[in-house]
């Protein structure tokens, strides 16, 4: 665990010019106050001062002041910087003049729910696969959005620069102690995936938020753009934040997902943990899928999820138990597949395991998995399953009516975050697009 300490000596050693302070909105945009090096120590003793009055749904002007205390455990040093703009960073939890916990700081919220699951003996673990595109820029430094951009296919080796540039931001990865398992190809062309390894909730959380600053960053260098946006173009697959979940006991760590014995392979706290998920998942993808253009990839898009189901092998199951190997069983998980990474990971991660816990306190039944040969074989069935909102207007009614995410969000968020997403639907529905031009201009 590092101390106040141990980061000074490290920013004196290493010679860092400038701290980064980084919080995030509620949309999950980061935000930075950036401090000189000498100003760390009062910062880490004392906070740094803001106005949060013009950040997004933080707080009205006669709440403005504010403190970042900041995460020791975060610092790193910004692999992109050297010499005079040698940076490093810090990630914040965001307090108010007295000390308490800002009722609007995603993270925190956060922090919340873990203490609840930690109160039950339980230690929440996660695990993310992320999606996303690289476009070249052209000369004038715009991406050149495009369906034909690289002749890469599903786990094809890249030619250069790609390979050279993903090389480069595993490195970056690395040298700030994020994890990672692997990357490769994606089905897209210039869609690639990067697999983080599983950690503790909150730390997969920051790293996230960290990987989408690094991964920009780096692909800048090479003159290319990085985009997390879930479906950049019509003729592309969407990119996904597959998120793999567990639940641990707090003090010896054991996987209590697993059971061998049990149905499915499941316990019966995986069971209740998956039933409260499915229970509250077209409420979640308001914050799991938040951008109008989420819903291009929901239910559109290759193996995006359509149905509120669960499976073992039918990637198209919102929600899939991947198998283990015999002995591996301390392996067993939930992916949750309709997650895209322009989410708050902050806040996703919270919804997450709030939904899940309510399953567990609740003890909810678990309705019988749908692999694609039953889905096949019940129409019946198939026309009582409940589906995934088709748009960010109707997983906004969904998430008004959901106490229970609205709880995991508190009042405060909640209404913020409903307000600022339904003004983005609406702006998004006044728009008269291209192919509404082309389609009906000269017809009418």
């Amino acid at each position: 665990m590092l101390t106040a300490a141990d980061i000074l000596a490290t920013v004196e050693e290493q010679r860092v010019r400038f701290v980064a302070l980084w919080f995030t909105d509620i949309t999950g945009l980061v935000k930075s106050v950036m401090i000189p090096a000498g100003e760390l120590e009062n910062v880490v003793e004392n906070g740094s001062h803001f106005d949060g009055s013009a950040i997004e749904g933080f707080a009205r002007v006669a709440e403005s002041d504010m403190i970042l205390v900041p995460d020791l455990s975060s610092f790193v040093i910004l692999p992109w910087t050297s010499g005079e703009d040698k940076t490093a960073r810090l990630i914040c939890s965001i307090c108010t003049q007295n000390g308490d916990s800002f009722i609007g700081d995603p993270r925190s919220l956060l922090i919340k729910a873990l203490d609840q699951a930690q109160s039950m003996n339980l230690r929440f673990k996660t695990g993310m696969e992320l999606e996303f595109f690289l476009f070249p820029l052209d000369a004038s430094g715009q991406p050149l959005v495009s369906a034909n951009n690289d002749i890469a296919g599903y786990f094809d080796i890249p030619e250069d620069p790609i390979r050279s540039l993903r090389r480069s931001m595993l490195a970056a990865l690395s040298s700030m102690g994020i994890r990672v398992d692997s990357t490769h190809s994606e089905t897209g062309s210039g869609q690639h995936e990067i697999d983080f390894q599983y950690d503790d909730a909150l730390r997969s959380a920051d790293n996230i938020l960290t990987a989408r600053i690094a991964l920009k960053t780096i692909a800048s260098k090479f003159n290319y753009f990085c985009t997390f946006m879930p479906r950049p173009h019509v003729d592309l697959p969407g990119s996904g934040m597959h998120t793999h979940q567990s639940m641990h006991d707090a003090e010896s760590g054991v996987n209590l997902f697993a059971d061998s014995e049990g149905e499915y392979g499941l316990s019966a706290t995986a069971q209740f943990f998956l039933a409260g998920q499915l229970e509250h998942a077209r409420a979640m993808c308001a914050v799991l899928a938040p951008l109008v253009n989420s819903y291009k990839r929901l239910g559109t898009s290759f193996e995006a999820p359509v149905n509120v189901t669960w499976a073992h092998v039918n990637r198209s199951a919102l929600i899939r138990v991947p198998s283990t190997a015999p002995g591996k069983e301390f392996h067993t998980r939930l992916e949750l597949r309709c997650p895209d990474p322009t989410a708050n990971p902050y806040l996703a991660m919270a919804v997450m395991l709030q939904a899940g816990l309510d399953g567990i306190l609740h003890k909810m039944p678990l309705a019988d998995p749908m692999e694609e040969t039953l889905m096949q074989g019940m129409p019946e069935r198939m026309r009582q399953i409940e589906v995934l909102p088709h748009s960010l207007e109707e997983a906004l009614e969904a998430l008004s009516n959901d106490d229970v995410i609205l709880s995991a969000l508190g009042p405060y968020v909640s209404d913020r975050y409903i307000a600022a997403k339904r003004q983005e639907s609406d702006e998004y529905n006044r728009q008269v697009t291209e192919w509404e031009v082309r389609r009906y201009l000269s017809r009418f």
